[in-house]
């Protein structure tokens, strides 16, 4: 026999998420060519920076040459234009040329200069290329197989063929909806408000809780960083992110998942062991020991289930016994000789049982 625990509890809501990556990029060409090698292993892990593909370089190192090639040949150009220039500036203090002249040569210098610098952006474009042959990883991440295998030619450009996909698995995002009324309860239990100047996501209810399929309970600790800007007319629901660790790449995009987040705080509820409840026709009972010790059948309106202990709405005072063992020995309406248990602490450690209640 035992008193019920009292002491405030959390109460949660649950929901089934969708995991989605943090972020997943196509890799793709930048310069048309023939894909010589493929420098990574399906599915492994590879860093940003990480070299994957490489493509034949060599038209590219040719127009990089060429390139280089205009450079010299303007810059020579343009020395022997400003010599002119010089030449003829001092000419011209003993009338010996006309302004003409001058102008005509000051003109070609400022040609040559502008030839020059498109020289040098052609050759920077060609650099370019050239860099562009090798094809390295823009994010850390899993990468997929190759999409287009070596020996193929590839375009280039955002139309072209994906060569291959990385996808960055921790940390990682659950997507799930979450009633209006109650994403609004939450802001407004932990006094915040969505929309207004200066807020930001830090300002947002933080803890959400996860569990997949083969998992029991919610294992998995995350941050609640997003709520949409917009509730959808047609279901009443807001769309919420939940961000989660993932260093051991468990959690995984396309899965579904089991969300839990916290909606409101009961203070000072009563706690009862699990075990002590049973069900008849009429729901939910307890075997209270009351007045001379006599067995009485109690229906109850439970809640949340706290760690082996069951939440009592309403049906059950603070003060009043219950049976825990012993239930099948003991008779609605006979009396029984009660041994009290121990109360465990009211701690968020897992309450330990009550003991026996004999009739």
């Amino acid at each position: 026999m035992a008193h019920p625990l009292q002491r405030d509890v959390t109460e949660y809501q649950e929901f089934t998420g969708l995991m989605q990556a943090v972020s997943s990029v196509e890799v793709v060409a930048r310069v048309a060519g023939v894909l010589e090698q493929v420098l990574f292993s399906p599915s492994t892990y590879v860093r940003r920076g990480d070299l994957l593909f490489t493509i034949e370089e060599e038209q590219y190192v040719a127009a990089r040459n060429v390139a280089v090639a205009d450079i010299i040949g303007i810059e020579a150009g343009l020395a022997s234009a400003r010599s002119d220039l010089s030449r003829l500036e001092q000419a011209i203090q003993t009338n010996a040329v006309s302004e003409q002249e001058v102008d005509r040569a000051r003109a070609a210098v400022n040609q040559a200069e502008a030839d020059l610098l498109g020289a040098q952006a052609r050759l920077a474009q060609a650099e370019l290329e050239v860099a562009y042959t090798e094809v390295h990883s823009p994010i850390s991440g899993m990468i997929s197989r190759t999409l287009v295998t070596a020996g193929n030619l590839v375009g280039a450009g955002s139309a072209s063929t994906p060569l291959a996909t990385v996808t960055q698995l921790d940390p990682i995002h659950a997507y799930f909806d979450v009633s209006e009324a109650l994403i609004l309860g939450v802001l407004e239990r932990d006094g915040r408000t969505l929309g207004r100047p200066g807020g930001n996501p830090d300002e947002l209810p933080t803890v959400v809780h996860l569990g997949l399929a083969d998992e029991e309970g919610w294992p998995h600790d995350g941050q609640m960083d997003y709520i949409d800007n917009t509730v959808d007319p047609s279901t009443g629901t807001v769309e919420v992110r939940g961000t989660f660790p993932n260093p051991t790449g468990k959690l995984f995009p396309g899965l579904f998942a089991r969300i839990r987040l916290p909606s409101a705080v009961r203070e000072d509820a009563l706690l009862v062991s699990e075990r002590a409840i049973g069900t008849d026709l009429g729901g939910r009972y307890l075997l209270v020991v009351g007045a001379d010790d006599i067995v009485e059948l109690r229906h109850v309106e439970l809640g949340s289930l706290e760690r082996g202990f069951r939440v009592v709405i309403s049906g059950l005072g603070p003060t009043e016994r219950y049976i825990v063992n012993g239930l099948l020995r003991a008779r609605p309406g006979l009396p029984v000789t009660p041994t009290m248990a121990d109360a465990p602490p009211a701690t968020n450690a897992s309450p330990s049982d009550a003991g026996p209640a004999r009739p």
